[in-house]
């Protein structure tokens, strides 16, 4: 069976950025923990579903993805600060949880959410960036079909209903520790 439009895929892949020598690994789906989806549902970047089209089980696939069909450049404008006041709760700082290198979740006026990493803390602002962690790089993926088959009414109940603080992930567990299925920007837009 071939991966299109509404059949649960399983793949296993290392995800790469940089070029040449520079590579850095970023992330990897493995056999014994896939990434699962429902292709077509909108759950990953087109540009890669657009990829792993046609593929089979058992196929290989090895493709790269330019920052514009990905998370797009990085935008300077995207670092704000913010004043610290902002991050308040019960007129309290949290120094634990807003700290250099988390991420937050956050709320733009209109009630849009995005995530937005901390890049410093300062005595009356907070230093925030929300370019996604990704933008700017080109992405580079080498993996394995690992399944392809119609999905079942509760996969896709699964595969598209917010789990794991928001994100339909697909990895079946009941506690995931795994960072990535907290941050349905990270994973789940992939």
């Amino acid at each position: 069976m071939n991966i299109t439009a509404n059949k649960f895929v399983s793949v296993s892949y290392d995800l790469n950025v940089g070029e040449g020598e520079e590579r850095e690994l970023m992330e990897r789906a493995t056999a014994e923990h896939p990434l699962k989806f429902i292709y077509g549902l909108g759950a990953m970047l087109p540009a890669f579903e657009d990829r792993l089209s046609g593929l089979a089980t058992g196929d290989a696939f090895r493709f790269s993805l330019s920052p514009e069909s990905a998370y797009g450049e990085y935008v300077e404008e995207n670092v704000v600060e913010l004043p610290k006041n902002v991050f308040e709760v019960d007129g309290r700082f949290d120094n634990e949880y807003i700290s250099e290198g988390n991420t937050v979740p956050m709320m733009t006026s209109d009630g849009e959410h995005l995530n937005g990493s901390i890049l410093e803390v300062k005595e009356d602002t907070v230093l925030m960036d929300f370019n996604h962690p990704l933008a700017g790089e080109t992405l580079h993926f080498e993996g394995k079909v690992l399944d392809v088959h119609e999905a079942t009414a509760g996969e896709i109940a699964a595969l598209s209903a917010p789990a794991h603080g928001g994100c339909s992930c697909g990895c079946d567990c009941d506690d995931c520790d795994d960072d990535r299925c907290g941050d349905s920007e990270q994973q789940c837009s992939l």
